[in-house]
C-alpha cells in the first residue's frame, strides 16, 4: 500500500522553511562576508523558520474541539484549597 513519507503540512513546513533559509543565505552571500557564514546564516534561519511555521500553519484539530473559541467551553476554574 503506498502512503506518503510525509503529510501534506510538514511538507509546506519544510518547503517554507527551506526557501527562508535560501533567502536569508542568499541575502547575507550578497553583503559579502564568505560562504562558510552565508551558510550558517541560511542553516540557522531554516532551523527558526521550521518552528515558526510549525506554529503558523494549524494542525486543524482545533477547530474541531467542541467549544474551542467561545467562552462557554472555556475551562471553569477550581475553587482552592483556602476558599
Amino acid at each position: 500500500m503506498y502512503r506518503p513519507l510525509l503529510s501534506l503540512r510538514a511538507a509546506l513546513v519544510f518547503l517554507l522553511a527551506g526557501l527562508t533559509g535560501v533567502g536569508a543565505g542568499a541575502l547575507t552571500a550578497m553583503t559579502g562576508p564568505g560562504a562558510p557564514q552565508s551558510l550558517l546564516c541560511g542553516a540557522g534561519a531554516f532551523g527558526l523558520a521550521v518552528g515558526f511555521f510549525d506554529r503558523i500553519i494549524g494542525s486543524g484539530h482545533e477547530a474541531a474541539l467542541p467549544g474551542a473559541g467561545d467562552a462557554e467551553g472555556a475551562p471553569t476554574r477550581l475553587p482552592s484549597a483556602g476558599s
